[in-house]
């Protein structure tokens, strides 16, 4: 709908903040599934033994650095819906900014390539380190470590303005992902450290994913005035 055919009365701000918070829901589930059909088909690559930040590497590897490229865009997209969303609310834009570093963590990580490890690529050097690799490394702790503090900001910010659920699934889903990342980093190594870098990778998403939603739910529809329809700051009678 062009704005010359649009309503007095339609709120093309509350348009904006729901379209960016729509790519917190769908980031996960794009990263994810291409991830995995990476890991399923490149030659040498074990899911118990490999991070899928390796799949950069070797033939094929531009497949899962435009993986994190985008997927970093639209985490970045997103940030800018939960400043929205929040300030709109009287909050601060500290989570919205803390998630935005993770996003172009995982564009930076998608710029500079770990190092070989593990046996993959298979026949490659894996007994030096570059400093494109611990650059990766680097920017892997910074983003865990902000998307851990943003989902503990967001809880805060969901139990100020009524909810019952969501605070606690933050919280939860914070120091998963905090000591998800500590653990597979530590032991990265062995199939344990995989594991755990694997659970703080997917709880990240999905909190990425169902945080959003929820913000979502706040933001008025943007013909919310035209329709009659008035919005709860968080509606969670639905779900």
């Amino acid at each position: 709908m062009s704005s010359s055919h649009r309503p007095a009365d339609f709120d093309g701000a509350a348009a904006v903040t729901r379209s960016l918070l729509g790519w917190g829901v769908v980031a996960g589930g794009f990263y994810l599934i291409l991830g995995m059909a990476q890991a399923l088909t490149r030659e040498g690559f074990d899911l118990d033994r490999h991070p899928l930040s390796l799949l950069m590497l070797g033939e094929g590897g531009w497949m899962q650095r435009a993986n994190l490229l985008l997927s970093g865009l639209m985490v970045v997209a997103a940030a800018l819906g939960f400043s929205r969303a929040m300030d709109r609310a009287g909050s601060g834009k500290r989570a919205g900014i803390l998630l935005g570093v993770f996003g172009l963590a995982l564009i930076g990580s998608g710029i500079f390539p770990p190092d070989p490890m593990a046996g993959f690529p298979p026949d490659a050097d894996q007994s030096t380190s570059t400093f494109g690799g611990v650059l990766h490394l680097a920017l892997g702790a910074i983003g865990f470590l902000c998307l851990s503090m943003a989902a503990f900001r967001v809880a805060h910010w969901f139990g100020w303005n009524g909810s019952h659920r969501l605070p606690g699934f933050s919280r939860v889903a914070g120091t998963v992902i905090l000591l998800g990342f500590i653990g597979g980093a530590s032991l990265s190594n062995s199939t344990t450290g995989i594991v755990a870098l694997w659970i703080a990778v997917v709880t990240g998403w999905a909190w990425l994913a169902v945080a959003s939603a929820g913000l979502y739910r706040t933001v008025p529809h943007p013909d919310a005035h035209r329709r009659g329809e008035i919005t709860p700051v968080v509606d969670e009678s639905r779900s």
